[in-house]
């Protein structure tokens, strides 16, 4: 058997993608109906970083799937130190039908692929975010039809993971992506390789700008994200005071007004209002975060069910 994973947005093709998508609305509308894990089978979720939603979702997830969530505390296991991560995963891979894990360099979770039998999820490294992206996604097929041909602005600091999936997924799903961010946060040279190279064969398109007004302008959805990624708390008073490089742009009601009159808002959460979000606008009628949120379960059981489906 060859596992197949999700490590980065760009490991599914449109095709899947879409078809992921197209489960999740199913599972969202009859969260029962498919039950791959029955038994229960165990799914490990390992925690090297903080978590809410990732816990809460894949753990209600792997449940409505029939199966068992082992959650796996990273910092006791101290995977790559206490033990090498192939040794970990020659064991834990025996044990489980599938791995998701939230760690730090996208180079653990790839090796931790390398040496196991069973789907690897990416629940969030430093470079990606798929798992989001997926409910983000499917947020966006809610609330404005399709994805194909829309225009997605996300505002804030464009080398971090969430730029980086944005910048993937957005375009595999046929979308128009924008980047605002100071030219010293562009994402990696890589990342916008490979999302040029999608957008080309799915009829999207990429921008990078360090204007925010022409990032925004006329987009169906605006996206932002902390500005103090997870890892970076040491530098908190230099991305989040008033001269931060990131202040011009904060999601405000006033940059909205660059937007389509329509757009949705997304915030991957947890957001800080007052600085990269206006309170007005993420508890405002143009906010779908709500949505964002819940569909993190949706959409990763869907995942969970294509992966399965394709390793076996």
């Amino acid at each position: 058997m060859t596992a197949r994973h999700l490590l980065a947005d760009d490991d599914l093709t449109a095709a899947e993608q879409s078809q992921v998508l197209d489960l999740a609305a199913v599972l969202k509308a009859e969260r029962h109906a498919e039950q791959p894990l029955a038994g229960p089978q165990a799914v490990a979720i390992i925690f090297d970083k903080p978590t809410l939603r990732t816990q809460l979702s894949f753990a209600t997830g792997v449940a409505e799937l029939g199966g068992y969530p082992m959650s796996v505390d990273g910092n006791l296991a101290q995977i790559g130190s206490r033990e090498s991560i192939p040794d970990v995963a020659r064991v834990i891979g025996r044990q489980v039908s599938a791995i998701v894990w939230r760690t730090h360099g996208q180079a653990r979770i790839e090796e931790m692929a390398a040496h196991v039998d069973v789907p690897v999820v990416n629940a969030l490294t430093d470079d990606y975010h798929p798992c989001q992206l997926l409910a983000d996604l499917l947020t966006i097929r809610e609330h404005k039809g399709a994805t194909a041909g829309r225009t997605l602005a996300y505002l804030g600091d464009g080398a971090n993971n969430m730029a980086h999936s944005y910048l993937l997924a957005c375009t595999l799903a046929g979308m128009h992506v924008r980047i605002g961010t100071p030219a010293s946060h562009r994402p990696t040279a890589d990342v916008l390789a490979r999302a040029e190279r999608i957008a080309a064969e799915q009829g999207g398109s990429v921008l990078v700008t360090d204007d925010p007004a022409t990032a925004a302008a006329g987009a169906d959805v605006v996206a932002t994200d902390t500005w103090v990624s997870m890892g970076m708390e040491e530098e908190q008073g230099g991305r989040t005071g008033a001269t931060s490089p990131f202040a011009p742009f904060a999601v405000t009601r006033e940059l909205l007004t660059h937007a389509a009159a329509d757009a949705s808002v997304l915030h991957c959460l947890p957001a800080y209002r007052g600085v990269e979000i206006e309170a007005e606008v993420i508890d405002g009628p143009q906010s779908v975060v709500w949505d964002e949120a819940e569909n993190r379960l949706h959409a990763q059981k869907a995942l969970l069910t294509f992966l399965l489906r394709a390793s076996s």
